[in-house]
């Protein structure tokens, strides 16, 4: 058969044989049989065959020059392609598409559309093998519009008709340059189509964000397409990336099922991708399962599993795969390094993360930018932000991650000067901020009451044009709330397209800004605008109402809350009782709180401070006897609301008792303790043990301590203790009018009017002015 393709061949050629025996013919028929059916595998090898050709004459022989061009290429020498096709005069139509494949195949896509403009210039016809060559060489050089004049082209020439290759080329080059509207027109005009380009389209879709559209064209050629058209490893592996960027774990069990089902999930490359998606899908077991499939665990597969068992802090298991992939001498880069630094900032494990840091040091891994920012956001994380410092000092060319962790982690941890002065040495080292630091600085801004550097901030946030960050503005909202601003922070909110966080941000300004009714209306119009509120609404809509007292607005968010079926969350059932309490309805909010499955400390002070409040002393302390009997601890809060609860119920010896307790729980009593035991004292008549607290408080008292002490003395009468307590008052804290003011009216209840009159002159030597009243009436 051969050599009739030969004898076929000469008879093509006839001017390139000069033989002129029939010996000479066979040495040359079997070198040149020998030459076609074989395929070179070195160079050596393929320059023998080569010098045959020149020296038998045969250089221009298209057929033999298009096999040299083509072998060459397989060897990666395009060059000797090049100069193959060049010996070659007249060049037909497959001699040039050999030589733009050979430039194609070895990646250099400009000389390969180099080699077609000359095959236009010389009016060579181009057939369907050219056109996706070079349409493919458009896309890997993303240039959109010369792919658009080969489309011209081709239609022209009439060459989609019965050539799926030549629509699929173009279905891939317009999803390569991000036109995914043409590139689905297109493959909708295909008259026949193949799995090249539906692999074509499910893939552009998804490395365009589009992977739900990528996953419905998937369905969609599995459901409709023929024989030609089945998913092949290329199309799984789009449609898992697809499923992994979605979070879509349904779908990709789905795509998994039809991969055992159809047996092509041997390829290395599905395999990755399976383990890549149910790494991106947060399901370590799944992911730890792909993996074990895997043939050849490259170091793209150990990173993908490393990832997701750091990213949920199963750092046993991630520092075991860990020391396996040492063990397999696979050495870890700065993305694994990386992964684990994270994934020790994310379990809090401070003393683990340090000793994996002096483990890099130990064993001299050299971290680069990557790893680097992993290791500062593992410390800031641990709240560590002087080992962060540091190593930040030590980063040799720290970038804009770097920069923006640090803004971000000062803000976090309540540094604001610190935030806003690194902040503003970023920016004059031109490194531009990103939406998270801005949130933070903007934050900073709030907590300093930093208006005018606040205004600039707002100022420079538009110029950047990063107020179209739905986390910056709903910043920028609750700066200009908290500082009462509330006109701006409702011209923002009108300017942004909103959201349930925009939503939230607005009302909780509001509401904080002690505008409660407009919060409760901001509220309603959330609603009727078709805006699901989620617990963080409702929270911040039930402390409004708490402050408004208005039980009828809290029992009606109550019932949409269980009409709606929205689950009853810790922070939303805490405020649920918290809003009963405080409206009075005692039972009701007990009753909640008993229905709980689960309490933090916030419940169980809600619940302290309600009977508290309301003169139930003894139920406030029965709660607290059922909180120490769970595994809530107390903390300051709880005492001082089980101390305001024995004020307002007179138990004293129990007040007492829950004082001398608070040591048993390592909490210290602060000024508001003090003044809350005092009180208690005072109101019971126990003056002198009052006192004697006073004189002994660890710190200074403050006004609230003072004002207790003196406010019993007077309703008491007792006024030598009470002058006694003023002046050690007026000493500590001379400014303060109140003192002066309840020394002179016990003097003047006890007709010594002389020393009252010397206190009123003592107000007028010092320059103590007493304060005009007021009233809201």
């Amino acid at each position: 058969m051969l050599g009739l393709k030969l004898t076929h061949l000469f008879k093509r050629f006839p001017s390139s044989l000069p033989f002129s025996t029939n010996s000479t013919s066979n040495y040359l028929n079997g070198h040149f049989n020998c030459f076609l059916s074989n395929q070179t595998s070195t160079l050596q090898s393929l320059l023998q065959p080569h010098a045959l050709i020149i020296t038998s004459g045969n250089s221009n022989n298209l057929f033999l020059a298009s096999k040299l061009v083509s072998l060459y290429a397989s060897l990666n020498e395009p060059t000797s392609s090049t100069k193959v096709f060049h010996s070659v005069c007249p060049k037909d139509t497959f001699i040039w598409n050999s030589v733009i494949k050979s430039h194609f195949s070895n990646g250099n896509y400009s000389e390969a559309l180099d080699f077609y403009l000359q095959m236009r210039a010389s009016d060579t016809p181009l057939d369907q093998f050219t056109i996706p060559m070079v349409v493919s060489t458009c896309a890997e050089l993303l240039l959109l519009d010369h792919g658009k004049n080969i489309h011209g082209s081709a239609l022209k020439l009439g060459l989609f008709a019965g050539n799926s290759a030549v629509g699929s080329s173009f279905v891939y080059m317009y999803a390569k340059c991000g036109q995914m509207g043409d590139a689905s027109s297109m493959f909708d005009e295909i008259f026949v189509r193949d799995v090249v380009g539906w692999t074509a389209l499910v893939i552009g879709y998804v490395h365009n964000g589009e992977s739900e559209k990528g996953l419905e064209r998937l369905c969609e050629m599995h459901r409709t397409g023929g024989d030609g058209e089945r998913p092949t490893f290329r199309t799984l592996e789009g449609g898992f990336e697809a499923c992994g960027n979605l979070g879509g774990i349904v779908e990709g069990r789905c795509l998994h099922c039809l991969m055992v089902k159809t047996g092509i999930g041997c390829a290395q490359v599905v395999q990755s991708s399976l383990l890549s998606m149910y790494s991106k899908c947060g399901t370590p077991e799944e992911a730890y399962l792909s993996f074990c499939e895997v043939t050849d665990k490259d170091l793209l597969s150990w990173t993908s599993l490393v990832g997701v068992y750091s990213r949920f802090g199963f750092m046993t298991e991630c520092l075991s795969l860990l020391w396996e992939m040492l063990e397999r001498e696979i050495h870890p880069d700065g993305i694994v390094i990386s992964s684990v630094l994270l994934g020790f900032g994310n379990s809090t494990s401070v003393y683990e993360g340090k000793a994996f840091h002096g483990l890099i040091i130990r064993r001299h891994y050299v971290l680069d930018l990557t790893a680097y920012n992993a290791l500062l956001s593992m410390y800031c994380k641990f709240g560590l932000l002087t080992l962060a410092e540091k190593l930040f000092g030590r980063v040799p060319e720290p970038n804009k991650e770097s920069w923006n962790t640090m803004v971000f982690y000062y803000g976090k941890i309540g540094q604001e000067a610190k935030c806003i002065e690194l902040f503003t040495e970023m920016l004059r080292l031109g490194i531009e901020p990103d939406s998270n630091s801005l949130v933070s600085v903007v934050s900073a801004c709030s907590q300093l009451g930093a208006t005018y550097l606040g205004l600039s901030l707002h100022c420079y946030i538009i110029k950047c044009s990063m107020d179209e960050s739905i986390l910056v503005t709903n910043s920028l909202i609750y700066m200009y709330g908290k500082s009462g601003n509330l006109n701006i922070a409702w011209k923002i909110f009108c300017g942004t397209q909103r959201e349930i966080i925009s939503w939230n941000a607005l009302i909780s300004s509001y509401t904080h800004s002690g505008h409660y009714a407009e919060a409760v209306a901001l509220f309603d119009k959330m609603i009727s605008e078709k805006f699901k509120p989620n617990s963080e609404t409702l929270v911040t809509v039930l402390l409004t109402c708490s402050h408004l007292g208005s039980l009828e607005i809290g029992e009606r968010i109550h019932h949409y809350v269980k009409e709606r079926g929205i689950e009853f969350n810790i922070c939303l059932a805490t405020a649920l009782v918290d809003m009963y309490a405080k409206c009075g309805k005692l039972e009701q909010a007990r009753k909640l709180f008993d229905t709980m499955k689960e309490r933090d400390i916030i419940s169980w002070n809600v619940m302290i401070s309600g009977y508290g409040v309301h003169g139930h002393g003894k139920s406030a302390i029965e709660i607290f006897q059922q909180m120490e009997k769970s595994n809530v601890k107390p903390n300051g809060l709880t005492f001082l609301a089980l101390l305001s609860a024995c004020v307002h119920g007179g138990l004293v010896e129990e007040g007492k008792c829950l004082f001398n307790r608070m040591q048993d729980y390592s909490i210290e009593p602060n000024l508001k303790h003090y003044a809350c035991i005092v009180d208690l004292l005072g109101r019971s008549g126990n003056l002198q043990e009052a006192e004697t607290l006073v004189l002994s408080m660890p710190f200074s008292p403050d006004g609230g301590v003072w004002g207790a002490l003196l406010s019993a003395c007077k309703t008491h009468n007792d006024i030598e203790t009470g002058v006694r307590v003023a002046k050690c008052a007026i000493e500590s804290d001379p400014k303060n009018d109140g003192y002066y003011i309840m020394m002179s009216n016990m003097y003047s209840s006890v007709g010594r009017w002389e020393e009252a009159e010397r206190v009123r002159e003592m107000m007028n030597e010092r320059n103590v002015v007493k304060r005009a009243g007021w009233s809201t009436l």
